[in-house]
């Protein structure tokens, strides 16, 4: 098994709609609006990266591309099929699309007690109805794939945090998805870790695999991305190809902020 999809990174073909169409998205918590009238679009094979200030409403953005928050209003549209609208979710199966949008948590959540290749069984088998044998196989394949054909019968506390997260991107991969959402991958890790699930990453762009990902790693956004999007205060300030949106930021806001990251890197 090849891990991601065969499409070219960043191809754009006539006719094909977006991943991901979000428009005049508002969403608030206890009365403070964390998102304001966001429009938001992921082409298909484009890798999208969202950065800004923690409270910015980076993850919220994310959280409600696969339903995980309910907005208060605006569309949500995926592969050209409307799952939110307006003010209410028109989406009939919520689990069938958490299949097709995989999410990589900051936090790991595998089942403790189950081993690595279980746990990549286990979303196969429950999610999609694979019988085991044939589970067992695409989850043997998928450890290899992010480095970890050695690990396969290790149960998480034995394994490292970057390893975890490994098992966790291949647990996503599984179901088959059609984009994969990244929620700050590397935020708990270490050096060294961080410096193996973000290899991973890069072969899954290398693959064509549609991905959002929300970072604090800004040279490897810059690196891997077709589009950045620079949010704040709910807004996005500013959007565009990493050579516009980091190296030649056109608003304030988004130079303070790459500023301020190069003083603390």
């Amino acid at each position: 098994m090849t891990i991601g999809r065969t499409e070219t990174k960043g191809q754009t073909v006539n006719n094909v709609r977006p991943v991901v169409e979000i428009k005049n998205l508002v969403k608030s918590f206890s009365g403070r609006t964390v998102l304001d009238n966001v429009d938001f679009t992921v082409d298909p094979g484009n890798i999208v990266s969202i950065i800004g200030r923690s409270g910015g409403g980076k993850t919220t953005l994310m959280r409600c591309i696969n339903l995980l928050e309910q907005p208060d209003s605006g569309s949500i549209a995926l592969q050209g099929e409307p799952v939110f609208a307006g003010r209410k979710t028109v989406c009939k199966d919520l689990a069938k699309l958490r299949q097709q949008v995989g999410m990589v948590f900051q936090r790991f959540y595998l089942f403790p007690h189950l081993t690595a290749v279980e746990n990549v069984m286990l979303a196969q088998m429950k999610g999609l109805k694979i019988p085991e044998k044939q589970a067992l196989h695409t989850a043997l394949e998928l450890l290899a794939e992010v480095g970890l054909s050695h690990r396969a019968l290790a149960f998480p506390e034995q394994m490292s945090g970057g390893e975890q997260q490994r098992v966790a991107i291949a647990r996503a991969l599984a179901l088959g998805p059609s984009l994969l959402l990244f929620d700050e991958p590397t935020s708990a890790l270490d050096p060294e870790s961080t410096r193996d699930v973000l290899a991973v990453m890069r072969r899954l762009a290398r693959s064509g695999m549609t991905m959002v990902i929300v970072t604090h790693e800004v040279p490897f956004a810059k690196e891997i991305s077709d589009q950045i999007v620079f949010i704040d205060g709910g807004h996005i300030i500013e959007q565009g190809p990493p050579s516009a949106v980091i190296d030649n930021p056109r608003e304030e806001r988004t130079k303070a902020f790459l500023r301020s990251y190069n003083s603390d890197s």
